[in-house]
Parts: C-alpha cells; sequence; structure tokens
C-alpha cells in the first residue's frame, strides 16, 4: 500500500522563507522512515500511514510558534491504485479496521484523550474520501460521530468539518479518521486545511 501527503505551508510574513525552512527542520526525525520531497509548490512525505499526522503536527506547530499567521494545506492519501506499493509504507502496527464499526469510534476517541498536548491553537477544516467500492457512506458517518466525540469537533460546515483545540488533539484526531475509516485496502484520501494565529479567528 502507498500512503503519503501533499503538503504547502503558506506563512503570512516577510519572512516566509526563514519560517519555512525553520519549518522544515522539524521533518528531520521522520527522514529516516520517510521519503521526503521539497520542489517551490509542495513538500511530499512518503511513510508510514501513522506517522504522516506527527509528522505535520511538528511541522506546523514549528511554523505557527513563530507567532506569525501560518496556513497549512494537505492532500493525504492512502491506497492509491495508481501508485505503485512502497515498502517504506508499511504500517507499524496491525489495521486499525480488525473491530466493528462502533469499537473503532470508541477507541478513536481513546487514542485522541491519550494525545500529548503542544501549547498550540489551531483550527483546521478537512473532508474525508473513503473511495471505491463497500460502505462509505456508513464509514463517513462513523467517522463523524467520532468527530462529535473528539473533544475538538467545532461545526459542520458545507463540505467539510471543522476542527479547533490543541494542535496535538487536532492531528491526533485527523490521523485517527485517516486511519480508522474507509476500507482496509480501499483507497482514502483527505484533504486539510490547517490555520494558526490568525488574526480574523472566529
Amino acid at each position: 500500500m502507498f500512503s503519503g501527503a501533499q503538503i504547502s505551508l503558506y506563512p503570512m510574513t516577510d519572512d516566509f522563507v526563514g519560517v519555512i525552512l525553520g519549518a522544515i527542520e522539524a521533518l528531520e526525525p521522520y527522514r529516516p522512515s520517510f521519503r521526503i520531497e521539497t520542489d517551490d509548490i509542495s513538500t511530499l512525505i512518503v511513510g508510514p500511514p501513522e506517522q504522516l499526522f506527527p509528522a505535520m503536527r511538528d511541522l506546523f506547530v514549528k511554523a505557527a510558534g513563530s507567532g506569525v499567521h501560518c496556513v497549512l494545506a494537505a492532500t493525504v492519501s492512502r491506497g492509491c491504485p495508481g501508485e505503485p506499493d512502497d515498502p517504506i509504507c508499511a504500517p507499524l502496527g496491525p489495521s486499525a479496521h480488525q473491530l466493528p464499526l462502533a469499537a473503532r469510534i470508541d477507541a478513536a476517541v481513546a487514542h485522541v484523550s491519550a494525545a500529548n498536548r503542544t501549547g498550540q491553537d489551531v483550527a483546521a477544516q478537512f473532508s474525508l474520501y473513503p473511495l471505491g467500492n463497500g460502505h462509505h457512506m456508513d464509514e463517513i458517518y462513523g467517522c463523524i460521530a467520532f468527530l462529535k466525540q473528539s473533544g475538538v469537533f467545532d461545526r459542520s460546515k458545507n463540505f467539510c468539518t471543522r476542527l479547533r483545540g490543541d494542535a496535538g488533539l487536532v492531528f491526533a484526531t485527523l490521523s485517527e479518521a485517516f486511519l480508522r475509516f474507509g476500507a482496509p485496502e480501499g483507497h482514502v484520501a483527505l484533504d486539510l486545511k490547517v490555520s494558526a494565529n490568525s488574526p480574523s479567528a472566529a
């Protein structure tokens, strides 16, 4: 299975180069487990699905720690049939799909409750797309039920769900949504925006 994310970071400051380069340093601990490719539009991280959101969390928290308004945009994918299998993407543990939907919701809530706080408040909005055959609406509704119990659920919006809270809890919630919902061997995509230090926070 292939799993990875295309991420772009947008610091709203004249020193955007310094903020971006400083934030990319936060990916260094993940380099042994990831393939990381950066160009003038985005950074691709390919690796174990369980590590994608911790890496994005650390990148974003480092950038947001500058105090400037920062936005992260990401497209995250696992199981894309158009991408070759890559041994670097091997999951670190057993599948999160071995349990019935209700048990997966409970497990996801427990994982978020145990997540470490970072001290950085963020807002996020995302959409989850379980693709292919199967009961994808059951998976989406299950994910929504989990989000409402996550402790960081803000509200539903057109085409997406808004989260707000400590970055540690928000990124843990996003990771659980990505890992536990959708067909275990199917294609699942997630579209994400995260913001911190916004002058128009609401």
